[in-house]
């Protein structure tokens, strides 16, 4: 109930929605065909879950959209944090599972993609079924359960492929009299996710954003590291071999995945935070019966535990509060088509650098209304693509030149430039033969206007 509160008190963040999003609905919203076509060349990793989408916008088109994007996220880590409950009492008993779904409903990360239009919370939610059946099969040893565990991992890896690494994961939480049929079963979810994990490879142009891993996140992941480590150095290890025990399935559930995923990144940059969001309930498990264990203590420590508990709800609230606002992500598609209605008037043409934030345009079309796409050779849907082809160089020199007055969207002050030549062509025309009149600066973007000299 608590995690359900969180995600729906403010979910539609006065209206905005960041460019990630912005794809969701995109997609979501083209026809089978269209949508089949595109897969074909980008994004088949978020396949399965453009395709629920699309269910969901045919069933309720005629609801806000904002709330067809975010309830099924919302939902899904309330259901993630009552099985993160239910997991944690079979492994440790009532009080420490109803403390880990607590945890798990408060963590900033949690609440963050709690609110989004994107598959993280729905992957998190199968990863944490998983790890309950995987418990269950286990204790029960039957061809049934495992069946069970074997199909909800499969459809997590469908949903986002990097769910594989939870694999790693409950193989070092598995004992050793388990091994085999867990083998067995993980062999088979690997063969079933095989044909998509072929079809990305091919598609890996669609995380060369991906830089190096950023100081934060490597911070982020080794704090994280040490408060799990903390945690599990208070707890009791694993008695019965033929059982998981808490500390062996939680703490691998963070570590193991994320470090597998920066080793990765050593030789292909793939380390994205959200990717591996279900290790967070690696986190709340460990922190849950850990907090357990003190409060059970005697005296003096019992009130210390209590105290930090309630220190720590209130230091996340400013965090809690910003996560709800429209500055909470990295740009906002909602307060470019406003600064574009304003920055168009009296302009005819619009160019996009880098071409893929085209995706600025898909939510609101009507604010870019009037406006010609100068660099535009097919749109998205038509392309089968998801921000669309661009013509040739000399196409989009002779339309820019061709154009009185232009609104160009940028990236923030700062990033790197792309190099490709269509690039490299909209900013030579704009720089030899037009004059900046003005720039805005919005949350993620830059919305300038260009002008043929003395015509500002």
């Amino acid at each position: 109930m608590l995690s359900l509160a969180l995600g729906l008190w403010g979910v539609r963040r006065d209206g905005s929605l960041w460019r990630d999003e912005a794809v969701t609905y995109d997609m979501a919203r083209r026809g089978l065909p269209e949508l089949w076509r595109t897969l074909e060349r980008a994004d088949a990793v978020h396949g399965l879950y453009y395709l629920l989408m699309h269910a969901l916008f045919r069933v309720f088109g005629w609801a806000d959209p904002l709330l067809v994007l975010r309830l099924p996220s919302v939902l899904a880590t309330a259901v993630a944090a009552g099985t993160l409950a239910l997991l944690g009492r079979r492994l440790a008993g009532p009080r420490a599972g109803l403390a880990a779904g607590l945890v798990f409903a408060v963590l900033p990360p949690v609440q963050r993609y709690a609110q989004e239009g994107r598959s993280y919370a729905l992957v998190c939610a199968l990863v944490v079924w998983a790890s309950y059946l995987l418990v269950r099969a286990v204790e029960s040893g039957t061809g049934r359960a495992w069946a069970a565990y074997g199909t909800v991992v499969l459809s997590a890896c469908l949903l986002h492929e990097f769910a594989v690494l939870v694999a790693a994961a409950h193989a070092v939480a598995v004992p050793r009299a388990a091994r085999r049929d867990w083998a067995r079963v993980a062999l088979l979810a690997g063969v079933g996710v095989a044909p998509l994990a072929v079809v990305s490879m091919g598609q890996s142009e669609q995380v060369a954003w991906i830089g190096g891993t950023r100081t934060g996140a490597l911070v982020g992941f080794a704090g994280l590291t040490l408060l799990g480590t903390a945690c599990a150095a208070l707890l009791p290890r694993r008695r019965d071999a033929g059982r998981v025990g808490l500390v062996e399935l939680a703490l691998p559930l963070f570590i193991v995945t994320g470090l597998l995923l920066l080793l990765v990144s050593l030789v292909k940059p793939l380390y994205v935070d959200r990717y591996v969001l279900y290790g967070q309930a690696g986190t709340a498990l460990l922190v849950g019966a850990a907090l357990d264990r003190l409060l059970r203590a005697g005296g003096l420590i019992r009130a210390r535990a209590a105290l930090a508990a309630g220190a720590t709800v209130v230091a996340l609230l400013p965090v809690t509060l910003s996560l709800r606002t429209p500055h909470s992500r990295v740009d906002d598609v909602t307060a470019v088509a406003a600064a574009v209605r304003t920055a168009g008037e009296g302009a005819d043409g619009i160019l996009y650098t880098p071409s893929r934030r085209r995706v600025w345009s898909l939510v609101d079309p009507d604010s870019f209304r009037g406006l010609r796409d100068l660099a535009l050779d097919r749109g998205p849907a038509d392309s089968g693509t998801l921000y669309g082809t661009e013509a040739a160089p000399s196409v989009i020199r002779a339309r820019v030149l061709a154009a009185r007055r232009i609104v160009v969207l940028h990236d923030p002050a700062g990033q790197p430039l792309d190099t490709t030549t269509q690039e490299e062509t909209k900013r030579q025309a704009l720089a030899e033969h037009f004059d900046k009149c003005g720039t805005r600066t919005v949350r993620g973007a830059r919305v300038s206007v260009y002008a043929h000299p003395g015509r500002c």
